[in-house]
């Protein structure tokens, strides 16, 4: 196979695991009714002046599937913590008890849980977009390459073959994410 063609194909899937890698971090955010620390990757906490990510200023533990724990790193900050997790509209209720901040995560009601698996499907299209998007770029790359009509329509298959590959593998993630959202 030709040089050129070979890394416009290692381009497009590059652009496709980067679709794939964002709808991972995607799905990590949407929850799936078990508590987890990823829930509060959004908060940012007044430090020092600065706006810091709350995992840089305090250890957070899931000590079962219902409950948040946070513990900052100086006593100091709880009253900072407990007001940012509070600001970050996430529809949790801290709790602090002097040492550390606990959130109990209530669990999913039915009509929630059909938002957050129409929020899933909403990532997963996206990601479809991006995947499709880097099948077009490809194609456009190699018409414009100078190779003969056959290297061209075989590079074209092989982008072809490769975004179904991403596009089944989007459609796994989702089905799973899915069943783990409406899972009671």
């Amino acid at each position: 196979m030709n040089e050129e063609i070979q890394f416009v194909l290692d381009s497009a899937k590059e652009s496709m695991d980067a679709a794939l890698a964002h709808l991972e971090r995607a799905f990590v955010k949407i929850r799936a009714g078990k508590a987890s620390p990823a829930m509060l990757s959004s908060v940012l906490v007044e430090y020092y002046g600065s706006q810091t990510p709350l995992s840089q200023v305090a250890n957070i533990n899931t000590p079962d599937g219902r409950t948040i724990s946070v513990q900052p790193w100086e006593k100091g900050m709880l009253q900072e913590i407990e007001k940012a997790i509070m600001n970050a509209n996430l529809g949790f209720n801290p709790m602090n008890n002097g040492d550390l901040i606990i959130i109990n995560v209530p669990p999913l009601t039915e009509e929630r849980r059909v938002q957050l698996t129409k929020q899933a499907k909403a990532e997963a299209e996206h990601a479809k977009v991006g995947v499709r998007s880097a099948r077009q770029d490809a194609n456009k790359e190699i018409k414009d390459l100078d190779v003969s009509e056959d290297l061209e329509s075989n590079a074209t298959a092989d982008i072809q073959q490769l975004t179904d590959k991403y596009v089944k593998k989007i459609d796994d993630f989702l089905s799973v994410k899915e069943a783990e959202i409406m899972k009671v």
